[in-house]
């Protein structure tokens, strides 16, 4: 890769060493940077796939002044999304612009979007040492719970000095100390599997992803259908092609209930598709005899497991070409640990946890893990409070956002099973209860078995809850309803995601209806949907209105000053980036 001149050597010593230049590694890094504090990066080579992000990232980019160049790179925009259950005869499509013409959302490939966050760290002051690989953590032998330094192997190539002759590459080795340690060594977790070894899989999310890229058959590549015969179908089909849905990505469920298929247009005029599926069913899948066109190979597998997800298949046309050698495979086990920090590190994004990319939360997640490291580091440094407190922080913020997701990602997973998941194990009771802080009083009945532990059944209603997140509304239905609510009183009381949860029973005496049993708990309906608007259609709408307050928190980066957490919350001010005390804020 070419270097800059400030890559001439890798430091002997930094303030603060990230390992890894991945979106959560090139996030604290510009953060850190903006702050004037001296930061190192050391990126090895990676092979990334593509992803599809959500409107929360905006302003985590704006805030370190890198959104307009996301806005110019010219990726697919991403006005919403369109998610389609098997309980329902059609998707569910949540509108982002709605709230705003700036708030959509990007598709993105990226080996693009990383290239541009590290590149503005660079920008911001930060030193970046690509293909530099740590090999080892070292710790202080007087404190064994603090790391101190890092042992690296770079490559050197002919565009670097450090290449003892022009042409070759050689291998450079070694060792840097530091202040301070930021993880963002991806799903290799070097601290959490290597040294803390605390790292917890979820039982319920053990998954594969494969995945490849379409395009559209060139004329010279001549007609592939059985005839022989030219085809004038459309070729890779867009979700709401000429609408103001035209690129949004398109989310499945498979019909045999073992995971879900993703359809994302790209920039590139490619398009990525996938499937997640159970590890265990798709370990027992094998075309069958009657399939004699899909080989038991992994192109075999991938192409007859997208059968499973008929709307993909009728956006993919029989003209649709798969690029040669595209597919690919990874385990998408979900994770998570007990603790992201300690004396004098913190650990972000993927190296500390991971969960199913269903609701699209992977990027948002990495901001959000980065921002804390930083502000936390600050904190620790600028005297906001002691490192052992500054450290709990950012475990209780990294843990507080993922269970949020997780929840949200688990009670999909419900409704994609028509069944009971058992996750009781997976989730932390503590997190939880602060996740999920106003979650009871929404409860209509059941709270006589709600005790001070975390139940089976209380994290059951409230996966039952959070299904109607995914409820197959439309965004001219959320018209209607605004329109049939607009003299009521009690407009922005129900129609508005950033005021409290409303108790779900209320919903019955402002719309007048009696909630039907798909409506209210769909998970296992196997029925179609109720026929009449007037029934069900409002009902689902403030049902939906009501779950996406459970995550509305997540939603604004300005929440990480209002959102309390052991006491303190984010100062995030620019020059001053650090914790303060919640008394304090005003």
């Amino acid at each position: 890769m070419h270097e800059t001149r400030q890559d001439l050597a890798v430091p002997k010593h930094v303030e603060v060493l990230i390992i890894g230049g991945g979106p959560a590694g090139s996030y604290a890094a510009s953060v850190l940077s903006r702050e004037g504090i001296d930061v190192a990066v050391l990126e090895s080579t990676k092979f990334p796939r593509c992803e599809s992000l959500i409107p929360s990232v905006r302003p985590y980019l704006r805030f370190i002044g890198a959104e307009e160049k996301i806005v110019q790179h010219g990726f697919t925009k991403k006005p919403g999304s369109a998610i389609k259950f098997n309980q329902f005869k059609r998707e569910g499509y949540t509108d982002f612009v709605a709230l705003g013409a700036d708030n959509n959302a990007w598709n993105v490939i990226r080996s693009e979007f990383d290239h541009l966050l590290l590149n503005h760290a660079r920008e911001c002051g930060a030193k970046v040492y690509e293909e530099t690989k740590v090999t080892n953590i070292a710790f202080d032998p007087i404190d064994p719970e603090k790391p101190v330094s890092v042992s690296w192997t770079r490559t050197c190539t002919a565009q670097s000095p450090n290449a003892s002759q022009n042409g070759t590459t050689e291998a450079v080795h070694g060792s840097t100390t530091f202040t301070h340690l930021i993880d963002a060594s991806g799903r290799a977790g070097l601290l959490s599997t290597r040294y803390l070894k605390n790292r917890h899989f979820n039982a319920s999310l053990k998954n594969i992803a494969v995945w490849g890229y379409w395009h559209n058959r060139s004329s010279d590549e001549g007609p592939d259908n059985e005839h022989g015969k030219e085809d004038h179908k459309p070729r890779v089909g867009m979700y709401g092609k000429g609408t103001s849905r035209e690129g949004a990505p398109w989310f499945e469920a498979l019909t045999d209930e073992s995971g879900w298929a993703w359809f994302i247009p790209l920039h590139n005029g490619k398009t990525s598709v996938g499937i997640v599926m159970n590890q265990e069913q798709y370990n027992k899948s094998r075309p069958s005899s009657s399939d004699a066109q899909y080989e038991c190979s992994l192109v075999g597998r991938y192409l007859a497991n997208l059968r499973l997800a008929p709307g993909v298949a009728q956006l993919l046309h029989q003209q649709a070409k798969l690029e040669p050698g595209s597919v690919r495979s990874a385990s998408d086990f979900s994770y998570s640990a007990p603790s992201y920090a300690g004396k004098g590190f913190r650990i972000v994004g993927d190296a500390g946890a991971f969960i199913d990319p269903f609701f699209s939360s992977g990027i948002h997640l990495a901001f959000t893990g980065a921002l804390s490291a930083a502000a936390t580091i600050c904190a620790s440094r600028r005297g906001d409070c002691t490192e052992a407190e500054a450290a709990m922080w950012h475990t209780k913020r990294v843990a507080v956002s993922y269970t949020r997701f997780q929840v949200v990602v688990l009670s999909a997973y419900k409704q994609m099973r028509a069944q009971s998941v058992d996750v009781l194990s997976d989730v932390d009771e503590d997190n939880f209860d602060r996740a999920f802080t106003y979650l009871r009083p929404a409860y209509p009945k059941g709270a006589s078995d709600m005790g001070s532990r975390l139940s089976e059944s209380e994290l059951q209603r409230s996966l039952d809850f959070c299904i109607n997140l995914f409820n197959p509304t439309s965004p001219e239905e959320h018209k209607a309803v605004e329109g049939q609510l607009a003299g009521s009183g009690r407009y922005r009381e129900l129609m508005d995601v950033a005021k409290p949860l409303v108790d779900p029973k209320s919903f019955e005496d402002v719309l007048k209806v009696t909630p039907t049993e798909c409506s209210t708990r769909s998970t296992g309906c196997k029925e179609t949907e109720v026929n009449t608007y007037s029934e069900s259609k409002p009902r689902m709408v403030l049902d939906k209105i009501n779950a996406r307050r459970l995550v509305h928190p997540e939603y604004a980066i300005n929440n990480l000053e209002a959102e309390e957490l052991l006491g303190c919350a984010i100062r995030l001010e620019k020059g001053r980036l650090g914790l303060v005390k919640v008394a304090l804020v005003q």
